[in-house]
């Protein structure tokens, strides 16, 4: 994009988060300062539709930014704005006041909500490290599979998964020995982050032992039972135009209820070194395909224990939620810190 395109999409985008309105020319033309005409606005957003920055939700009407829009205005042409003085005292006073370890969790998942007017999410911090010594696979039934998980601590768990289809006990060893032989000795929030990246990967750059060793451990270590978070604030999409599908939004409550995908996305920022963003269907489910989630690892004595971010429609203040994930996140490591 040349200077001008940018600008004209800076503008949009911008515009769109405030009013929640498609944006004509004549808007933009004179929200841009550009000397231009609304002929020559058209004509550049006709070429942003064309590179999928922008669509026209209706033939007359203006035009709004898509997934792809909005990533290229977050990553290129966003200017965040540092949190005002008072907005971060209030948020370090109110964690202040907390008196314990979930009453900390709590505050600051209830803060993210009151201050973004979205939903916040913080993750239950993970404290100590906890190694995997062996896993083994055993076929049950039907389409399941029962995984025996050893830790360092000598505990052992017993889970039962569902799987798509049916494996042979053959398959299974094969997948456990690939396991053992990669992560064995391996903290566990480690093995999540690889098995994560790992299912990442083109599926043709895998072969047949190492995709169905990925598969299993994607249900045995990115959903551990003992995970949890503290949500908070989710009846604010309700407010959000775009979000008013009753369909979606009974879908996505019900994620959040499941919690496997919302931790799951979460998984894939322990190991960032700042603020994460999803836009849209960058977080890889579809019931999140209409939202974005803002996210930051806090850590306690510079060990990263968990994740919190904010949950909202791809229509957010980024300039604003940015900072706010942010400093939330420092205030609440600091807080878990001095506990």
């Amino acid at each position: 994009m040349n200077d001008r395109a940018q600008v004209l999409l800076r503008t949009l985008v911008e515009r769109y988060i405030r009013d929640g309105q498609p944006v004509g020319s004549r808007s933009l033309a004179r929200d841009s300062h550009l000397d231009l005409s609304p002929a020559t606005v058209r004509n550049v957003m006709s070429d942003l539709e064309e590179m999928g920055l922008v669509t026209a939700p209706h033939t007359s009407a203006g035009r709004i930014p898509t997934a792809k829009g909005y990533r290229i205005f977050v990553d290129t042409l966003l200017t965040v704005r540092p949190l005002q003085k008072k907005i971060i005292q209030k948020l370090q006073h109110e964690l202040d006041l907390a008196a314990n370890t979930t009453d900390l969790l709590g505050s600051a998942s209830s803060m993210l909500s009151a201050v973004s007017q979205m939903a916040g999410v913080v993750m239950l911090p993970r404290h100590g490290t906890v190694m995997l010594r062996q896993v083994e696979f055993l076929p049950l039934s039907g389409n399941r599979v029962l995984v025996i998980i050893v830790t360092n601590r000598q505990e052992v768990q017993n889970r039962i998964i569902h799987t798509a289809r049916t494996y042979s006990p053959s398959e299974l060893d094969q997948a456990a020995n690939f396991l053992n032989q990669e992560f064995a000795g391996r903290d566990l929030m480690e093995v999540r982050a690889s098995v994560l990246a790992s299912m990442r990967e083109a599926r043709e750059d895998m072969n047949r032992i190492m995709s169905t060793a990925i598969q299993m451990a994607d249900q045995v270590f990115s959903a551990s039972e003992t995970d949890d978070y503290i949500l908070a604030g989710q009846n604010n999409l309700f407010a959000y135009q775009e979000m008013a599908d009753i369909d979606k939004l009974r879908q996505l409550f019900e994620a959040f209820n499941r919690k496997r995908d919302i931790l799951h996305l979460l998984d894939q920022s322990i190991g960032a070194s700042g603020v994460q963003i999803f836009i849209g269907d960058e977080s890889g489910y579809g019931v999140l395909e209409d939202c974005s989630v803002v996210t930051a690892p806090y850590k306690v004595e510079d060990r990263i224990v968990g994740v919190l971010g904010v949950i909202g429609p791809t229509r957010m203040a980024y300039d604003r939620v940015i900072p706010i994930v942010d400093v939330t996140a420092k205030l609440l490591g600091s807080a878990l810190t001095a506990e």
